[in-house]
C-alpha cells in the first residue's frame, strides 16, 4: 500500500464521520503530496466525487469556479440527494475565488445541498488572505508541510545523513542515487515554479531578479545571521532592507526560505533584529552546493551547519503545526540556536555537532531567562539522528 500521511485520517473523519460545516482547506508547499493524499481518500471513500483543478485556468475566468459547483451538483442531484464531495485544486490561481467560493458554498447551505468541498493550494499567502477576507467561519485548514524524517524513513528508507542532505521531498526521493539528475529535479519542478510562478501571484514584484538572488544567498547561509545590510553588499540588484524582509517573508510563504527572528521580551527590538536564515527543506541548500555530498560530509565543520539546518527545518515545519513560535538569542559572543515558545513557557535548543563548539550560551540564556528547558543536540547528549525523529512540542 502506497505510504499514507498522517493528514488522510483526519480529513475523512472530517467528510465521512461528520456532518457538513466546514470547507476543508489543505495547503503547503508544492510537491508534499497534497493532490495525491486527496487522491487517496477519493480512492478509499464510498461517496461520489467531482475534482477538477485551476493549474491550467486562466486566472480571469470568474465563471469557473461556479461551473465547477454545478456539475457537483448535478451529481449530487443524479443520485438520490447523497452526500458527495467537491475538490477544487490549485484554486488560488482564480481571481476573487474566495467570494465565488463563499457564494457557491453559502447557496448549498440555504438548499440543504449535503455537498462536501475540500480546497487545495500551494500558495500560504493567498489562501490566507481570502480565506480571513470572505470565508471566516466557513472553513477548517489544514497545513501539510515538508514530509519529516520518520516518514521520509518509512515511505523511502531514507537513513538520517540522506535525510538532511537530500531534505523531505518525496517526489524527488527516487533519484537520491543519481545526484545530478536529483538536483535537476528540484530546480525545475520545485524551485522554479514556486519562485518564478507561485510567489509572482501573490504580489507585484518590482524586482524578481533580486529576489531570486536573496533566496540564493539565503539558501547558502542557512543557519547563519546576517543583517540585510551586510545581505545589500553581496547582492547584483539595488534594493533596500524594505524590500528583503518583504521577499523574505513572501519565500517564507511559499515554503522556501525563512528568517527566524532573534528572541528578545521587547517586541521592538525583536522586530529589528538581523534575521536567522533557515530553509524550510535542505534540498534547497543542497541543489546549490557545488561540492559533493561526501566532500561536505568529510567536513565536520561545513557538515554541521547542515545538520543544525536539518533541526532548523524540523522546528520550522513543525511550528505551523504545534503552535508555538520559533526564535534563535544571541547576546554578545553567547548564543543559542533555536528557542521555542509555547504561551508563556520558554525552551532552547542548541546543536553541537562539531567539536569544539562552546555551549556557554545554555547557561547564559538560562541565567536571563529561566526557561522550561534546555536541550543539547550532540552525539553525547541527545543525537541528532534521534531529534529528528521527535515531535518537538512533544519535548514541553
Amino acid at each position: 500500500m502506497p505510504f499514507q500521511r498522517k493528514h488522510l485520517e483526519l480529513l475523512k473523519k472530517r467528510i465521512e464521520e461528520e456532518p457538513r460545516r466546514f470547507m476543508q482547506v489543505l495547503y503547503g508547499p508544492r510537491q508534499v503530496g497534497k493532490t495525491t493524499l486527496v487522491q487517496q481518500f477519493l480512492e478509499q471513500t464510498d461517496l461520489v466525487y467531482h475534482f477538477a483543478s485551476a493549474d491550467a485556468v486562466p486566472a480571469a475566468n470568474n465563471s469557473w469556479i461556479a461551473q465547477q459547483w454545478e456539475t457537483a451538483r448535478i451529481k449530487y442531484h443524479q443520485q438520490g440527494e447523497r452526500s458527495i464531495v467537491l475538490v477544487i485544486d490549485e484554486i488560488q490561481k482564480i481571481d476573487n475565488w474566495s467570494e465565488q467560493a463563499k457564494k457557491e458554498w453559502d447557496k448549498d447551505s440555504h438548499s440543504g445541498n449535503k455537498l462536501y468541498v475540500i480546497i487545495l493550494g500551494s500558495s500560504r499567502l493567498l489562501l490566507q488572505r481570502g480565506l480571513t477576507e470572505s470565508l471566516a467561519g466557513r472553513y477548517e485548514s489544514t497545513y501539510m508541510g515538508h514530509w519529516s524524517f520518520i516518514e521520509m524513513e518509512t515511505a523511502f528508507g531514507v537513513s538520517p545523513e540522506e535525510y538532511v542532505w537530500f531534505g523531505g521531498y518525496p517526489g524527488a526521493a527516487f533519484l537520491i542515487k543519481d545526484e545530478s539528475r536529483w538536483k535537476q529535479y528540484v530546480r525545475d519542478a520545485l524551485i522554479e515554479p514556486s519562485v518564478s510562478r507561485d510567489i509572482l501571484m501573490m504580489t507585484r514584484i518590482d524586482k524578481p531578479a533580486l529576489m531570486k538572488q536573496l533566496f540564493e544567498l539565503g539558501c547558502s547561509f542557512s543557519g547563519q545571521i546576517l543583517s540585510f545590510n551586510k545581505i545589500l553588499g553581496q547582492l547584483h540588484d539595488a534594493g533596500n532592507t524594505t524590500t528583503l524582509s518583504h521577499y523574505l517573508n513572501l519565500l517564507d510563504s511559499a515554503g522556501l526560505l525563512a528568517g527566524i527572528p532573534k528572541f528578545s521580551p521587547n517586541l521592538v527590538r525583536q522586530r529589528a533584529s538581523s534575521p536567522k536564515f533557515q530553509v524550510h527543506n535542505t534540498s534547497l541548500m543542497s541543489v546549490q552546493e557545488t561540492r559533493s555530498r561526501q566532500t561536505v560530509r568529510n567536513d565536520p565543520a561545513e557538515w554541521g551547519r547542515w545538520v543544525e539546518s536539518a533541526a532548523g527545518a524540523h522546528l520550522l515545519n513543525y511550528s505551523f503545526t504545534e503552535d508555538f513560535e520559533l526564535y534563535y538569542w544571541r547576546h554578545r559572543n553567547d548564543e543559542i540556536d533555536f528557542i521555542l515558545k509555547k504561551g508563556e513557557k520558554l525552551m532552547g535548543i542548541e546543536v553541537k555537532s562539531s567539536v569544539g563548539r562552546s555551549t556557554s550560551g545554555m547557561q547564559a540564556f538560562t541565567d536571563t531567562f529561566n526557561p522550561e528547558k534546555i536541550l543539547l543536540i550532540s552525539d553525547d547528549s541527545l543525537p541528532w539522528q534521534e531529534f529528528l525523529r521527535l515531535n518537538p512540542a512533544s519535548l514541553f
